[in-house]
């Protein structure tokens, strides 16, 4: 794979940042340091700052509270629904593609610095600095601002929850309950793995009853074996229609 140079300039100032902010969330941020970190990814901080000037802790702090209101808000929503409804439900709000999907939706792609060598490498990249902003926002202004922001401005601005029942959240999954309600062996092999160790991207095949069915490529595993397992299961079920 030819690699590719993806970059992002610094921000010029906090002015700027603030401007565009404000547009987005809604409100006034306070401390301009935590929304700088928040959208600045690993690779354009320097080897002497890696541990203190990248998003990664904000991001951890961003998915906990993300947890917590949208727990809170499906709870509110469905009343009538049991857990493993809610638990689903609340999986397909925070998966990898439906953050990477509401980031753009409001904008922030545009906001991130990174400085990547590989452009798959940051397919992840929009939806952490959601989960990173979410961080920066509780920290500047507490849960219920933060809250605000999470159903009012990402879950009521964008998104359809009873659309969203529908949706397909591990393909694997659909697989694997089809191999079971058909009696199928359904097996996952990684045939090829290409790339530096940072870089690593892995070939996965699909076989059903020993005989290849589809396959995938991801920068893990898991991630081959999903779009494997999506490409399957697509053609099972146009098949049945």
């Amino acid at each position: 794979m030819k690699l590719r140079k993806w970059r992002k300039q610094s921000h010029p100032d906090f002015k700027e940042l603030a401007v565009k902010l404000f547009a987005i969330l809604g409100f006034r941020p306070r401390n301009m340091f935590l929304y700088a970190q928040a959208f600045r990814h690993k690779s354009a901080v320097g080897e002497e700052e890696h541990n203190k000037g990248h998003n990664e802790r904000l991001e951890f702090l961003g998915d906990a509270i993300l947890d917590a209101v949208i727990s809170k808000h499906l709870y509110n929503h469905y009343p009538e629904k049991n857990e493993g409804f809610l638990t689903n439900m609340r999986s397909k709000l925070v998966s990898r593609k439906q953050l990477n999907d509401l980031s753009v939706k409001l904008g922030l792609p545009e906001l991130i610095e990174a400085n990547l060598q590989n452009i798959n490498k940051g397919k992840s990249l929009n939806g952490n600095a959601l989960e990173a902003l979410i961080g920066a926002i509780y920290l500047d202004k507490g849960y219920r601002v933060t809250e605000r922001f999470v159903v009012n401005r990402m879950l009521k601005g964008h998104l359809d929850l009873d659309h969203l029942k529908d949706f397909v959240i591990s393909y694997k999954s659909k697989v694997i309950e089809w191999s079971q309600k058909n009696r199928k062996r359904v097996n996952y092999k990684v045939v090829k793995e290409t790339g530096e160790q940072h870089e690593k991207e892995y070939h996965v095949l699909l076989t059903v009853d020993g005989t290849e069915q589809s396959q995938g490529f991801g920068l893990t595993i898991k991630e081959a074996e999903e779009i494997a397992s999506q490409s399957f299961y697509t053609k099972i079920t146009s098949e049945d229609s």
